[in-house]
């Protein structure tokens, strides 16, 4: 494993040559890694097609995805102009994110067999291993950067090695390879009993600029500033012996300690104990990625949000005080207090268990110290309260517009400090990632003690989208309705669809309407919108409106209204059109910043032969 093993990449330093080798052997590392995740551990090729979470993906779909994101971004950012394999840079581009409107019906996708996903990705190796080799860049790399693109997509697979392991882990054990990942840790004893130690109060300022010398999201760019009041924070990670005392009190069937989400969430999963816990006698075993092993009460608990937050308010009632998890304000002020070493000071190894360094699992809690504190940084994640939103300043990155906005939900917390797996961005302290509540992760956390007060302040800064664009949309419907011609009934599909308006008008006309947008998090509030409204005949989908996939047809109407800028090839989004539409079907374009309105015209007009009519508005 030492072999694969990288550190961040700093964006300043050295020659274009030097960047250029030290770039290459950080994609090839990072590759091979996430395939060795798949081909090492799982027993034969069956279980790629086995779904051990039921609401994501075949295990097929991640093996696929990786790749074909660094192909998409490239096209997508016009470095190159030939695809490898549209119909797998489709079918493999979206649907990541746990979600409840994530289309996951295994009838839309003919899975294609995992030596054809394998010969792809040795394609995609080699062009994206030419494009490194032959791309012309400058020192440093910015957002700008030809450059840029790549480190997006080896950043996009470390994460992607941290989440596959985590699904790899919810598979039946006789699925995997014992020991087949890495070393894992074989310390195994009791817990030690947890403190209360003093933070101070810190002045906390997080301003990560463009020109930083180390690749980051969006999210991690602007400004915020908090002056943290003081508060207790506790000397380890919450261990699964500490946990267990919860379990033991009976925690799960005491809904008093659940939040309304956290009640319905384990009444649906019908929990009773942790998700990597295994029930054996009057005790428990342990999953590891790979393995099952006695459960080590000295390693850090893996729970979800609602699971931590419940054990907070029993150990409130334990210890009548105000216990609670941290914001994301006060894990960086108990970082700063502990003295907790950053990645540039780490040295030959890691003083945390993290990246790889130690083990491919978890490992007790009081191993790794800092300034009188445990795994500040490493071993799990550990969850804040803070629901992830943009800093002062924040900008979507044009190559990736849905990687952070649609977390800015309110459903969304943030986790920090990386697990045994983080690798590259996940390891850097400005690093910001979350995730759903519910959601099964390498995450635990640790508890501490503040003023009340503090929760209900963080709890106002929630941030609420609005539609600002309801008027034009509006339009758009009216303009399908005011075309005098006759026309069937029966489906219609609405590309660029936003937050659902015109999707939800047309459902009044149409039978069945499908509303398709680029961005994820237009997705998600349109979803939201239609299950407040009960509209029951349209659905929403995520999708690439130039590369669209192949079961989006047979429409009487379709309704464009597309922000042309979000369209890197119109040549190829105008020509998919007669595709998708009935012989004797309606186009109806009125798209938003269309800068060459007579070279669209023109193109519409020569497809004419395969397009009953369309109607046009300026």
């Amino acid at each position: 494993m030492k072999e694969y093993i990288t550190r961040n990449i700093n964006l300043h330093s050295g020659t274009i040559q030097e960047k250029r080798h030290e770039i290459l052997n950080y994609f090839l590392k990072t590759y091979t890694l996430f395939e060795k995740l798949f081909d090492d551990v799982f027993i034969n090729d069956e279980v790629f097609y086995m779904q051990p979470e039921p609401l994501r993906h075949k295990l097929i779909f991640y093996y696929g995805h990786t790749s074909t994101f660094y192909i998409n971004k490239l096209i997508l950012g016009g470095y190159i102009s030939e695809r490898i394999n549209p119909h797998f840079e489709s079918i493999f581009a979206i649907g990541v994110d746990e979600m409840s409107w994530d289309d996951l019906n295994n009838d839309n996708y003919a899975w294609p067999t995992v030596q054809e996903v394998r010969e792809y990705r040795k394609k995609a190796k080699e062009v994206v291993s030419n494009y490194i080799q032959s791309c012309s860049f400058t020192l440093p790399i910015s957002w700008e950067n030809p450059m840029w693109v790549i480190m997006m997509g080896i950043e996009h697979e470390k994460i992607h090695i941290e989440t596959s392991s985590v699904l790899h882990r919810q598979l039946p054990i006789e699925c995997v390879k014992p020991n087949s990942f890495g070393i894992e840790c074989q310390e195994y004893g009791t817990h030690p009993t947890n403190e209360l130690l003093e933070v101070p109060s810190l002045s906390i300022v997080l301003n990560k600029q463009k020109e930083d010398e180390f690749y980051g999201w969006d999210n991690e760019y602007g400004f915020f500033e908090e002056q943290t009041p003081c508060f207790k924070a506790s000397k380890y990670l919450v261990s699964n012996g500490e946990f267990l005392e919860f379990v033991q009190d009976d925690g799960y069937n005491k809904d008093e300690f659940w939040s309304k989400e956290g009640v319905a969430w384990k009444t649906y999963k019908k929990a009773q104990h942790p998700i990597f816990w295994i029930p054996s006698g009057k005790s428990y075993q342990y999953r590891t990625m790979t393995n099952i092993i006695p459960l080590p009460l000295n390693w850090p608990v893996d729970v979800n949000y609602l699971e931590a937050q419940a054990f907070c308010k029993w150990k409130s009632q334990q210890t009548n005080t105000h216990i609670t998890l941290p914001s994301e304000a006060l894990w960086h002020a108990l970082k700063q207090h502990s003295c907790a070493k950053d990645e540039q000071q780490w040295g030959e190894i890691a003083p945390f268990n993290i990246n790889l360094e130690h083990f491919s699992s978890s490992c007790p809690v009081t191993v790794f110290e800092s300034n009188g504190f445990y795994d500040v940084l490493g071993n799990v994640w550990q969850w804040t309260t803070t629901a992830i939103d943009g800093f002062e300043g924040f900008e979507v990155h044009p190559l990736y517009d849905d990687f952070s906005v649609p977390t800015f939900d309110g459903r969304h917390n943030i986790f920090k400090g990386g697990s045994f797996i983080s690798t590259g961005n996940e390891v850097l302290k400005e690093s910001r990632y979350a995730f759903r509540r519910h959601f099964p992760q390498h995450a635990g956390f640790r508890y501490v003690e503040v003023a009340s007060t503090y929760n209900q302040l963080q709890e106002q800064k929630a941030h609420i989208f609005k539609d600002e664009e309801e008027a034009f949309f509006k339009d758009a419907v009216q303009t399908v309705f005011a075309y005098n011609k006759p026309f069937k009934h029966n489906s219609a599909l609405n590309l660029g669809c936003y937050y659902g308006t015109a999707t939800f008008l047309l459902a009044h006309a149409y039978k069945n309407v499908t509303g398709i947008d680029f961005t994820a998090r237009n997705i998600l509030n349109a979803q939201n919108q239609k299950e407040e409204q009960k509209i029951k005949n349209c659905q929403f989908w995520q999708g690439d409106s130039c590369n669209l996939k192949p079961h989006f047809k047979g429409y009487d109407l379709i309704l464009v209204t597309n922000d042309f800028n979000e369209l890197y090839c119109v040549e190829t989004f105008l020509n998919e059109l007669p595709k998708r539409l009935n012989s004797d079907g309606i186009l109806v374009l009125q798209g938003r910043n269309i800068k060459d309105i007579s070279t669209v015209k023109n193109h519409l007009n020569a497809l004419l032969t395969h397009i009953g009519e369309f109607a046009w508005k300026k």
